[in-house]
């Protein structure tokens, strides 16, 4: 969609081509992208943080490379993780196996989990031909040695890009790339807000799948269509609802179908806050544009980052984020929405449950994976939840 469809475009066109995209595992828009700009480059990022600036700043695109949802059957894949390995781990492979990267320069990894340690390295046997970086994120964020290991870091990744891209990128290329995708940012945050605010207005799923798109297209048309759609949501003719309001927690890593997310709010609830896709809303304010833009991501990731499964950081309990984000919003309740098998977040929950028993949160448990195609259960178990809080 150009700019002038977008600027024409009505909200639910909109939300019905950012669905469209978020579910299409041939990567259509990048693909367009690219052919339209000879000679570009594509790097594809998995969850959970990347440093897109980066990439950006280099003269490449960078893309959302999470899974591929419940849209291809995994057939190759099986045979390089064991059985209890997450489903995203299988399917970004399997995107791999079925040819649908080979437009990609390469692809960058960090640690979340085991499976998405070892997957660099099953990338890098697999796809040789393919440029495959993995980013090494501190582990003690309170030191400042590890705002300045960071830094070192974020060099050496910039040095590889710089080589596979022929681009050199200088201070200022960096810092409009922190500029621009400052503002993809801050206006996540104002969609954040509204669904907070006024909930009946925007609905999670919309949210999910704009904000999922936009890993998907160059993010100069992703920030057009972001504050298109900000403009027309105050006009937009909807009445609240009888639901109860709630807090999402667990999904940082793989993605919930969208019809899950449809399933939870139909089923009664107003989704407030979640944590999907979280790495492309990594910072809780802008990165400042200063002289050493390498230190000024270094010092955000450690200072202005959101909580995540993923990131060590023992500088704040880790329930805290969760029950303070939940009592300021007013929720009436927290749902844990966690992969299956998926050790960070089903850890987490051990420690979530304990705190938000002890606050007097009610909270329900949900496990999901990303190529279910029934919810029958989810339903079911989330109507009965909706049902003894407003009826108790």
């Amino acid at each position: 969609m150009s700019a002038t469809e977008i600027k024409t475009a009505t909200l639910e066109s909109v939300f019905e081509l950012c669905r469209e995209t978020a579910q299409d595992v041939e990567f259509t828009a990048a693909k367009t992208w690219l052919k339209e700009r000879p000679g570009r480059k594509a790097v594809g990022c998995f969850p959970i943080y990347s440093p897109v600036e980066l990439i950006h700043a280099a003269g490449m695109l960078p893309l959302g490379v999470i899974g591929a949802g419940n849209q291809i059957e995994i057939t190759h894949a099986d045979s390089r993780f064991q059985s209890f390995v997450c489903s995203i781990v299988k399917s970004t492979l399997e995107l791999g196996f079925t040819d649908r990267l080979n437009f990609l320069e390469g692809m960058l990894f960090h640690s979340i989990c085991d499976p998405a340690r070892n997957l660099a390295s099953v990338f890098a046997r697999n796809f040789p031909k393919m440029f495959i970086d993995y980013v090494h994120f501190p582990q003690n964020l309170a030191s400042p040695l590890g705002k300045q290991y960071l830094e070192t870091e974020y060099r050496r990744i910039l040095s590889n890009l710089e080589r596979r891209s022929g681009h050199t990128a200088t201070a200022d290329d960096l810092n409009r790339s922190i500029q621009l995708y400052n503002s993809i940012r801050a206006n996540l945050r104002e969609l954040y807000r509204i669904r907070t605010e006024s909930p009946h207005l925007l609905s999670a799923t919309e949210s999910f799948v704009l904000t999922r798109a936009g890993t998907l297209m160059a993010p100069e048309e992703h920030l057009e269509m972001l504050q298109q759609v900000l403009a027309a949501i105050p006009a937009r003719p909807a009445r609240p609802k009888d639901r109860i309001r709630v807090v999402l927690e667990g999904s940082f890593c793989e993605l919930p179908p969208v019809a899950l997310i449809e399933t939870i709010e139909e089923a009664g609830c107003y989704i407030l806050d979640d944590d999907f896709l979280r790495g492309w809303r990594w910072f809780t304010g802008d990165v400042p544009v200063e002289e050493n833009p390498l230190r000024a991501l270094a010092d955000s990731y450690a200072d202005r980052s959101y909580y995540s499964g993923a990131k060590h950081d023992t500088r704040e309990v880790k329930s805290a984020h969760l029950i303070d984000g939940a009592r300021e919003k007013k929720a009436d309740a927290v749902i844990i929405l966690a992969a299956k098998f998926c050790e960070p977040a089903l850890f987490d929950y051990a420690l979530y449950r304990k705190a938000l028993d002890d606050a007097n949160i009610p909270h329900l448990l949900l496990e999901f994976e990303e190529k279910t195609w029934i919810f029958d259960r989810a339903r079911s178990e989330v109507e009965t939840f909706v049902e003894s809080l407003l009826f108790d």
